[in-house]
């Protein structure tokens, strides 16, 4: 073994890189499929795309990128700012609201930390504790809800983070008012809680957590411009905060951390309202559908608030495998300990349909 190899962190040694679904472009290399014939249901990605004002917006920003970016981003973050009713200084940009995850390691955490999280949330939360040699407190959440006065009880005088995924990833539930404020009443003054709201924009009636930042608590919340938005590819999101912090996450960034394309097309695609509600109601339609259908074939699967659905099928990896040659992409779920499971985006209702159809030919 190379002596520099030697060198690296000891903590990363059982450390799992992130499995992002499968591409299209892998599966129709890998399977001799034509990419046209191939739908992808696994990451939870807009199956209308981007808002047409934002691909404008992008095109027009491409015939400047000889130019170096905002490095401040002063026109997308004022634009979150007002969106949401808070100053410039709440926002920070990052490469993705996963950024946000990294910058507040860079920032708040270190070794022998532990962060708190509910046993069934986002892998990335151990995986990025896990970097900065952090030790994450999985907290079991009964129906797949996050069991917040089980957290709270889990704060040691070591925790840093708690991260409260709403909604949650993979589960597609959420907790309500009440219990995030009870929540709330309980966190010690030493720890900073992280709202990740990537499907905030689906809530029909979302929790209030931007109040928490007015306060001044030690809060941050996290959005995305992959999911309602349809910017998945250009890899853009955004922490709110208190000035205190985002003036620590600042320091922390890489300059230049969110290209010109991606800021155009995010200023632009927040917006087109048009293009949110349709996405929305395209959600909400497809949401009935696939837990119609679920229910019918007798499966067990957990009612979503998201853009997805958690559905048990008996083998995930077999189902994902034999759903995979039929040019249907779906996630299974092993990673996050849930080998029975699997997890399907909503489509347009093509998709659906032929996702459906795929499903029980598999399963029959």
């Amino acid at each position: 073994m190379s002596s520099i190899i030697k060198q690296a962190h000891p903590w990363l040694d059982g450390l799992v890189a992130y499995d992002p679904g499968k591409p299209i472009e892998e599966t129709a290399r890998e399977l001799g499929l034509d990419p046209e014939a191939i739908i992808k249901v696994a990451s939870n990605e807009n199956p209308l795309g981007p808002s047409p004002k934002a691909v404008e917006a992008m095109k027009e920003a491409a015939e400047g990128v000889n130019i170096y970016p905002d490095g401040g981003g002063y026109k997308l973050r004022t634009a979150i700012a007002e969106k949401v009713g808070l100053q410039r200084e709440n926002v920070v940009l990052g490469n993705g609201s996963n950024e946000i995850i990294e910058l507040i390691g860079h920032g708040f955490l270190n070794p022998g930390d532990n962060v708190v999280a509910a046993e069934h949330a986002f892998v990335v939360y151990k995986l990025m504790a896990t970097l900065f040699g952090a030790e994450t407190i999985e907290v079991p959440d009964p129906d797949f809800v996050h069991d917040l006065d089980a957290m709270a009880a889990a704060i040691t005088p070591k925790t840093k983070k708690v991260f409260i995924a709403n909604p949650n990833n993979p589960t597609g539930t959420m907790v309500g008012q009440d219990g995030i404020e009870r929540f709330m009443d309980q966190v010690p003054d030493h720890v900073m809680v992280i709202f990740d709201e990537a499907y905030y924009e689906f809530l029909h009636e979302p929790p209030d957590t931007l109040r928490y930042v007015s306060e001044g608590r030690n809060v941050v919340i996290m959005r995305t411009f992959s999911k309602i938005q349809g910017l998945a590819g250009l890899r853009i999101g955004y922490g709110l905060t208190t000035p205190e912090i985002a003036s620590v996450l600042q320091k922390c960034r890489q300059p230049f951390n969110t290209n010109a394309i991606a800021q155009a097309g995010a200023i632009a695609g927040l917006l087109d309202i048009e293009h949110q509600q349709r996405t929305c109601d395209l959600n909400d339609e497809g949401l009935e559908y696939l837990q119609g259908a679920f229910k019918e074939m007798g499966l067990e699967y957990v009612p979503s608030v998201a853009n997805f659905v958690l559905v048990k099928v008996g083998d995930g990896d077999a189902v994902f495998d034999l759903m995979l040659k039929q040019g249907v992409i779906i996630r299974a779920m092993r990673g996050y300990k849930l080998p029975e499971w699997v997890r399907i985006s909503v489509g347009t209702m093509e998709q659906n349909e032929r996702c459906i159809a795929t499903l029980k030919q598999v399963l029959s």
